[in-house]
């Protein structure tokens, strides 16, 4: 069986004008990276009208593998594409962190790829090391404000803004930096987080343009006063140079999938710590070049799809017109208390016991947030009939239909029955809704998110959190939406609850202002902005050889 890089070798690609000349893009718009990548620059493209439907793939609570949800975004874009549709492919970033670490990167797999595959893994256009140098040149001007002579009062105990690095480092979570005398700067504890988790990242994915970008950054909170007044990046007179790094970055990158389908690959902020979706730029310009755009966010429905839907929608002015919960009947098992060691075997039981956490996340799309959707079970060889069976029939008792996605092993003729059941959801009508009012107290966003998507009992908030609670609202932050940062594996704050839990509640731990962004930050449970390595990081595996063929990847 051939490996995914192998498959992504061997394919030809064709030029990249050629794909921008499938969506009418002239050279007036298009920037060249080489022959298979560029970048697009979207003030040639700002007078162009938004014309496509959206359609927003998502998947049930992950196994650590993942489910498959960008092999499942690539293939319907292609089983789009072979239907005579025009279709355009959003997708995020990979982070180096995972390609490293355990989870691998984020460009699909088998058939449904994109490509280049090493370089959209790997450094692909740069951004995200702009991302990392505007994030950094932040912290250096924040601690060369404090060495000569801190004008504006900085308490060095409340500097909320770390440093980053694209990798999983668990050895920079906690720093202590400035030793060696006056002339090294101000000693004091510090951090470092992972890019994707850096707000920069958040902000770029948020902006509208370039000028919107300035502002957002400028607004970015970075320390407080020993009065507690917050201290921002326009403050320290940072806001232009940061910009600067990121003129190019902010432009989304064009590519394409194996079978030649546009993908717009732009951003990536983590679904378990950020609002984990692809640029508004890239999704806005996707609609406005292709009349169908599929796009991904993050993880499972409760983290992903709900940031989605309550952060990106909302500031994006973005109404997806279908929506794809993607599945595995291996995970489906996994929830149902199977160990990985017999995953392959059939198990009804364990099947029909983890399935609950498939319908959660179905119900919630459907009676939270009112949009219409299908499941697609991304298929193993391992799946049997009766298995199949059963998860079709449970769905179809809640009104949702299952489409068989074999897109892995088929490419876009494996996701044709998919793609017909998107097209036709495309043409139901729906009424979109958000799972709450931003103008409601922070508190009661919580719990909203809390009842109406996770199903919990309630938020409970630690005296740590209630102190931060109220200093965000007396500053006036309290009208923003809210960014849960939650364990990926289970609809509650605990990693080892699996299926669809009651009787729990969701603990915040810590509350913090992403005024850049656009929203508060709540985290819970044991998350981590800065991710370790495995014991046996993938990286061990990736080698290069004279002619510069890479190895390994996956």
């Amino acid at each position: 069986m051939k490996t995914d890089i192998e498959i992504a070798q061997e394919s030809t690609m064709l030029p990249i004008t050629e794909i921008a000349a499938k969506l009418g893009i002239g050279e007036n718009a298009l920037e060249p990276y080489g022959r298979t990548k560029a970048k697009l620059d979207i003030g040639a493209l700002r007078d162009l009208p938004r014309k496509g439907k959206l359609i927003l793939v998502t998947a049930i609570n992950p196994t650590p593998a993942g489910e498959g949800k960008t092999t499942t975004s690539v293939g319907l874009s292609d089983a789009l594409n072979l239907l005579g549709k025009k279709v355009v492919l959003a997708l995020r970033e990979p982070s180096l962190g995972p390609v490293f670490g355990v989870k691998g990167g984020a460009a699909g797999g088998g058939y449904a790829q994109v490509v280049p595959m090493e370089d959209i893994n790997l450094h692909f256009t740069g951004d995200f090391h702009a991302i990392g140098a505007a994030n950094n040149l932040l912290s250096a001007m924040l601690d060369n404000h404090i060495q000569q002579g801190n004008a504006l009062d900085i308490d060095v105990r409340k500097i909320t803004w770390k440093r980053c690095l694209d990798m999983n480092d668990r050895q920079l979570r906690s720093i202590v930096c400035g030793l060696g005398g006056k002339v090294n700067g101000v000693p004091r504890e510090d951090g470092f987080d992972i890019t994707v988790a850096s707000e920069i990242m958040a902000v770029l994915c948020l902006s509208s343009g370039l000028m919107d970008l300035k502002e957002r950054l400028g607004r970015m909170v970075v320390a407080y006063t020993r009065s507690d007044k917050p201290v921002t990046a326009r403050d320290l007179k940072a806001d232009g140079a940061m910009t600067a790094l990121l003129k190019d970055a902010i432009k989304p990158n064009l590519v394409q999938t194996l079978e030649h389908t546009p993908a717009l690959i732009h951003g990536g902020p983590f679904a378990n710590i950020a609002h984990g979706c692809n640029s508004i730029s890239a999704t806005d310009t996707a609609l406005k070049l292709g009349d169908y755009v599929v796009t991904e966010a993050g993880f499972g429905a409760d983290l992903g799809a709900e940031k989605f839907l309550d952060i990106k929608c909302r500031y994006g002015g973005l109404v997806p017109s279908a929506v794809v919960v993607v599945a595995t009947v291996r995970a489906l098992k996994h929830h149902g208390g199977v160990a990985k060691a017999d995953l392959n075997s059939e198990n009804l039981e364990a099947l029909e016991k983890g399935l609950p956490n498939l319908l959660q996340h179905v119900g919630n799309i459907r009676e939270v947030y009112g949009l219409p959707c299908v499941v697609a079970i991304n298929a193993f060889p391992t799946d049997t009939a009766a298995e199949l069976k059963l998860v079709e029939d449970k769905c179809r008792e809640l009104g949702v239909n299952v489409a068989l996605s074999e897109v892995w092993a088929k490419g876009g003729a494996g996701g044709r029955a998919l793609a017909e059941e998107v097209l036709r959801l495309c043409e139901t009508p729906s009424e979109f809704r958000f799972s709450y009012d931003a103008a409601d107290s922070i508190e009661n966003k919580l719990n909203a998110i809390a009842a109406k998507i996770y199903h919990a009992d309630g938020v409970d908030l630690t005296p740590n959190a209630k102190k931060q609670l109220k200093q965000l609202e007396e500053l006036g932050y309290g009208g923003l939406p809210i960014c849960m940062a939650k364990t990926q594996y289970s609809f509650s704050d605990d990693a080892a609850l699996l299926g669809a839990p009651k009787g729990f509640r969701i603990t915040v731990r810590n509350l913090k202002v992403s005024a850049g962004a656009g929203f508060v930050v709540a985290l819970t449970g044991d998350i981590m902005t800065m991710p370790g390595l495995p014991k046996v990081p993938a990286a061990e595996k990736i080698d290069v050889d004279e002619n510069g063929v890479i190895s390994g990847l996956f």
